[in-house]
């Protein structure tokens, strides 16, 4: 691609923009761990929300959608789509609790739910397992992400981004902490959805695609590369395809949701969500920030990303499937892809048209995730600037996040509750800056082995697989304790390492079979344990009740021993905000689909049921809002973590 100066003056200013609030911020955030990783507990909800939605929108995030939608249709993204219930779950159970809780971090969680060495094992290995390895694993795709839009739009060689990209991170993430990362997700948020409009708008007025009605009419009769018999432009999958509806619809909402640990969409809440949480100036604002965060991630942002990666059908199309079918039967006949030549693995596929444009890009990063960042191209000068200007927002919003939550669990977590418990605040501030830069390097060794923002999205699912329902169910029922988490973790991992090895060796199962096996394993594990350890201590229950005030039935024996008086049971009223939330976001984002389909009657429908249910969910968020509960309890220095 050819920048011209216009392009170089806006993607500088970009830039320059946001260091100007880490030079604010950085007196305020070296202070103490507390303004360094939360922000002093003290930011508003409108705040959070945004840098929630901005964390989220990654530059691999349109990579990944577009990804899904040439392999499986729109319908594909029911694989993120169904994590709204996970969301919706947060925001009027789970937000409020984890305010409650006056924790620093979730790990910290585990010594005020939980007591003794298994307490303390399960918060320091999360903070290594997750801090580190799968900190580092998510980071490595997004600087895939940015790698691949980098050999694009300037011919750079994966090294040479990483350095430029590593610095900035590290700059911006270890100067100002958590405020500094809040308010530059703010201004990035706003570039990255300029940007991603605009290329939406430019996309769809090239001669090849005809505007949104040429777009329905060329793309409607193609077929995503792996459901030939369905139209990449509906929003469910085939009835009548029950394999394929199964994987793409039933699984990720029967099943999925709430049995898999995944970052910004944990079941009940956690990793940098929980971060964004606890930095909330008080419970209604953890609410409020969470349900922003879900409306504007499920029903705002996705629809440029899907436009572009629809007409990614007319510019680079897949190969016919009988070109496929002979590709894949000349790699089995010589023994396999190393056999053949580029060209034999690029058409098994679907990817020549994509390889033919891009001849240089290493075979090992070619995937459908490419054709996103191709339709770059297409830009005018300016336009141009401002697309990349955004990809760069979005990337550098998702690692100073993944930089901050990660350092949080090393630093806070790790280093000061098991090596050094009773230094200064800046000490901590010190470390956790060296950290960061650490963090990165490994985020970046990491990224030169993935290959595809889908595959990596893939393996993450996978090892999260059956974890999920012990995130949930710990807030509800006192009898769930530390060896639990520990056993989950264990065998879901285990179980996630032999399904990738049956993978290698062309054994494994398929891939709802394999989450099913995940599931029922790890949950019978963990329940097991349960039973045959002993629960945690009377006073370590008495404790949590006092601080958290759990709702539901599961504490009622811990309550009334204590005699406790529960608090008002707002259950009810948030199990409603739930249904009814889900339904409002849902609505929203297929009216505006259909819409854009031209398909106004389905459209109009469905904006009827969104304006019915946003008139039952605004009084429902009064009336919770209003309830009168005491403020969280203070922080009481380090003790607590």
């Amino acid at each position: 691609m050819r920048l011209e100066t216009i392009d170089w003056v806006i993607l500088s200013v970009s830039i320059a923009v946001c260091f100007v609030p880490p030079f604010f911020l950085a007196r305020r955030a070296g202070r103490s761990v507390a303004e360094f990783f939360t922000s002093g507990q003290s930011a508003p909800w409108w705040l959070i929300g945004l840098s929630m939605v901005a964390t989220t929108f990654s530059t691999d995030t349109p990579n990944l959608v577009t990804d899904i939608v040439r392999q499986d249709g729109v319908a594909g993204n029911w694989v993120w789509w169904a994590f709204l219930l996970t969301g919706m779950l947060t925001v009027f159970l789970f937000a409020r609790l984890w305010r409650r809780s006056g924790v620093l971090t979730d790990l910290e969680f585990y010594e005020l739910r939980y007591a003794g060495r298994a307490a303390s094992a399960v918060r320091g290995f999360r903070a290594v397992y997750l801090g580190l390895f799968f900190n580092c694993f998510i980071m490595a795709t997004v600087n895939l992400a940015a790698v691949k839009i980098a050999n694009i739009a300037f011919g750079w060689p994966a090294l040479q981004t990483l350095l430029w990209c590593g610095v900035v991170n590290i700059f911006f993430a270890a100067t100002a902490g958590l405020w500094g990362v809040l308010v530059i997700d703010m201004i990035q948020f706003g570039i990255a959805m300029t940007g991603a409009i605009a290329l939406a708008v430019f996309v769809l007025g090239r001669p090849e695609i005809g505007g949104l009605a040429g777009l329905v009419e060329k793309v409607g009769g193609m077929a995503p590369l792996r459901n030939e018999a369905a139209s990449p432009l509906w929003f469910v999958p085939d009835f009548s395809q029950w394999d394929v509806l199964v994987v793409i619809l039933v699984m990720p909402l029967l099943v999925q949701w709430w049995s898999v640990w995944y970052p910004g969409a944990e079941p009940g809440g956690g990793s940098y969500i929980a971060q964004r949480m606890l930095a909330a100036r008080s419970e209604r604002d953890a609410l409020g920030g969470t349900l922003l965060f879900n409306v504007a991630h499920y029903a705002l942002r996705p629809w440029p990303w899907i436009l572009v990666a629809l007409a990614t059908f007319v510019i680079y199309p897949l190969d016919p499937p009988e070109t496929r079918a002979a590709a894949q039967a000349a790699i089995e006949a010589a023994g396999g892809p190393g056999q053949v030549d580029e060209s034999v693995r690029m058409a098994a596929r679907g990817l020549s048209s994509l390889r033919a444009a891009f001849p240089d890009m290493p075979e090992g990063k070619m995937g459908h995730d490419m054709a996103y960042p191709a339709m770059l191209r297409f830009l005018p000068p300016g336009f141009l600037g401002l697309m990349l200007a955004g990809l760069l927002a979005a990337y550098v919003s998702t690692m100073i996040t993944h930089l901050n939550w990660g350092t949080s669990y090393l630093v806070h977590d790790l280093y000061r509750r098991f090596a050094k418990p009773n230094r200064a605040e800046r000490h901590y501030v010190q470390v956790g800056r060296w950290v960061t830069g650490l963090l990165m390097v490994c985020a970046g060794a990491l990224t030169m082995v993935l290959e595809t923002a889908k595959g990596a999205f893939d393996i993450i699912l996978s090892i999260g697989a059956g974890t999920g329902l012990i995130y949930l169910l710990r807030w509800f029922w006192w009898r769930i304790n530390a060896w639990c988490e520990i056993a989950a973790m264990v065998v879901s991992f285990g179980i996630a390492v032999t399904l990738l090895v049956l993978a290698k060796a062309g054994l494994a199962p398929s891939t709802h079979v394999a989450l099913l096996l995940s599931v029922a394993v790890t949950t019978v594990a963990w329940l097991v344990v349960a039973w045959l350890t002993p629960p945690v201590d009377e006073a370590t229950l008495v404790r949590f009740c006092r601080v958290v005030r759990p709702p539901g039935p599961g504490w009622k024996r811990v309550l009334t021993s204590a005699g406790i008086v529960p608090s008002k049971n707002s259950l009810p009223l948030e199990l409603l905000g739930w249904g009814v939330g889900s339904a409002v976001v849902w609505s929203a984002l297929f009216a505006t689909g259909h819409f854009l389909m031209g398909r106004p009657v389905q459209g109009f429908v469905l904006a009827a049921v969104f304006v019915a249910g946003a008139a039952v969910l605004v009084p429902l968020i009064q009336r919770l809002w209003s309830a009168d509960l005491p403020p969280s309890p203070p922080r009481k220095g380090p003790a607590a973590g």
